[in-house]
């Protein structure tokens, strides 16, 4: 059950540009709205005991995605319709959202639609970009596996393979973002 969330925190804010990234806005509007979507997709009430620590996440989150953005248009990465589609789903489902309640309660707290979909659009599309990168790079050693699998003993070996690969392929975008968080040019307003 997703519980309705109304979350006052636009009001009375001039919307100014906050944060430039190698010459990529973001906006004090752009904040608050990843501020919103991220609240009422992590069942989170903004309060002012978290509201600046809400303020924060929204920003680096929109500081990786900017980064992401200029790595996925270098190598020119697209999807299609019924990837989009397919990826959507995948996520109303993993994190048990109903998509009509979600764009209901994005819509009572003053969220665009938009922001879900960019948010869900560069997710896939970063992701596709670390699989061409480095899937090929992946290697699974069999004491990968047995670890997973004693951990876990209900989990097929397929399914403990998948998970060393995804492991690999996280440490590598993790660490790819944070070369190019280095070499970024970010300016605070």
């Amino acid at each position: 059950v997703f519980t309705t969330c109304i979350i006052h925190s636009d009001t009375k804010i001039e919307h100014k540009i906050a944060v430039i990234v190698n010459e990529e806005m973001i906006t004090s509007f752009d904040i608050i709205q990843r501020m919103k979507l991220s609240a009422i997709l992590n069942r989170i009430n903004i309060n002012n005991q978290n509201n600046q620590i809400m303020i924060n996440n929204a920003v680096d989150e929109l500081i990786h995605e900017k980064l992401k953005k200029e790595k996925i248009n270098e190598y020119e990465m697209s999807i299609s319709e019924n990837e989009y589609i397919e990826f959507e789903n995948n996520f109303f489902m993993n994190n048990n959202l109903e998509k009509n309640a979600l764009i209901d309660i994005l819509e009572l707290n003053n969220v665009k639609y938009s922001v879900l979909k960019d948010f869900l659009e560069n997710e896939i599309l970063w992701n596709k970009l670390i699989n061409n990168l480095y899937f090929r790079l992946t290697s699974v050693s069999d004491m990968e596996i047995d670890e997973i699998i004693s951990k876990n003993p209900d989990i097929t070996l397929e399914q403990a393979k998948n998970l060393v690969i995804k492991r690999q392929l996280d440490l590598k975008s993790s660490k790819m973002l944070r070369d190019m968080l280095n070499e970024a040019t970010v300016e605070y307003k």
